[in-house]
């Protein structure tokens, strides 16, 4: 092994980071994520794109799992130093701490999911999460028997507002007197607190509880099947987690979309563009559990399957003033 990629592995290792050697002149990308890779969810999902784009582009990738804006900044830095080509930080949380690095390393292009800042070599990277949100609260508003459905999320963010709002206002298209119960954990990795919040949910009623907690999403799943109610997955297909109760799971197609942004730069065709990802580019679906497809009526169905191809076809116009993407506009980046 050469010096320089001996030096660029301990950099790596000296800040807790995993990587994967490739060539010393392949693309080099990293993954900083704000929880376990373990989750099987936003974190898990996301590491299997960097995976995707090291087996198809033959990238050198490193990962490295952070706790705190301090953290962001020290390893969004760290990269940059190293001359890392394409850095990715992963949630809402870390685009501030891009914008203050981005500027010193022109060389590295920092994206950040969930973001909406640009810059020269900065950029946000959304998922209209919401659309398909809508579709579940349609099946959620149908299924409940109590007419009290539940939302419960890490924390209070904006895209997970979003998709908080649509999820409502796609139970209400069905039924109009459903009760929705939201709730933040104050947390994305205490699999207790997620258990104990859904289960208090479940105590004032609500017998579909929708999530978005990533790591603690599995406690939501275990009340589930301790009370018998039904639940839906999110970020991935999580389907299978707990197939008698998980009606079907918003999922995200992680490789597609890392190795959309992985190959431009990869190209030299990065231009620093807000990045757009939804049902319309085939990146966000709702994928139901095949469990539970007989227990959705035919009528049911029928309008979630056309809300959606509505959606595609930018004919659907119930969520305007919700949606995250096009309409809202990114926030520069000034160095």
């Amino acid at each position: 092994m050469a010096f320089g990629a001996i030096a660029l592995a301990a950099a790596a290792a000296a800040c807790g980071g995993e990587q994967t050697a490739a060539t010393s002149d392949a693309l080099r990308v990293a993954l900083l994520t704000p929880g376990p890779i373990s989750d099987q969810a936003w974190n898990g999902g996301a590491y299997e794109g960097l995976m995707a784009i090291r087996d198809s582009l033959g990238a050198n990738v490193s990962h490295i799992q952070t706790k705190t804006p301090a953290e962001f900044e020290e390893n969004f830095r760290q990269y940059g130093a190293q001359g890392y080509r394409m850095v990715v930080g992963h949630g809402f949380e870390f685009q501030d701490a891009a914008a203050r690095v981005a500027p010193d390393y022109p060389g590295t292009i920092f994206i950040c999911t969930s973001g909406d800042m640009l810059g020269p070599n900065l950029s946000g990277m959304n998922f209209a999460f919401e659309e398909a949100s809508f579709q579940a609260g349609m099946i959620a508003a149908r299924l409940s028997t109590s007419g009290v459905i539940g939302a419960i999320a890490g924390t209070e963010l904006p895209p997970v507002r979003a998709s908080f709002t649509a999820f409502e206002r796609g139970a209400k298209l069905i039924r109009p007197d459903i009760r929705l119960l939201v709730a933040y954990l104050g947390t994305w990795d205490d699999v207790a607190a997620g258990k104990e919040q859904a289960l208090a949910l479940i105590a004032r009623g609500a017998d579909v509880v929708f999530q978005n907690a990533d790591a603690a999403g599995l406690g939501i799943f275990a009340a589930a099947k301790e009370k018998n109610v039904l639940t839906f997955g999110a970020n991935a297909d999580q389907n299978e987690i707990a197939p008698d109760h998980i009606v079907g799971s918003i999922v995200i197609n992680w490789p597609r979309v890392m190795l959309t942004v992985a190959r431009e730069v990869q190209d030299s065709a990065y231009r620093g563009t807000l990045y757009q990802f939804g049902m319309r580019r085939n990146m966000v679906s709702l994928v139901l559990n095949p469990r539970f497809e007989s227990r959705i009526p035919a009528d049911l169905r029928a309008q979630v399957d056309s809300v959606g191809t509505a959606i595609v076809e930018g004919r659907f116009h119930d969520m305007d003033d919700i949606l995250q993407p096009a309409d809202r506009p990114a926030r520069q980046n000034a160095p």
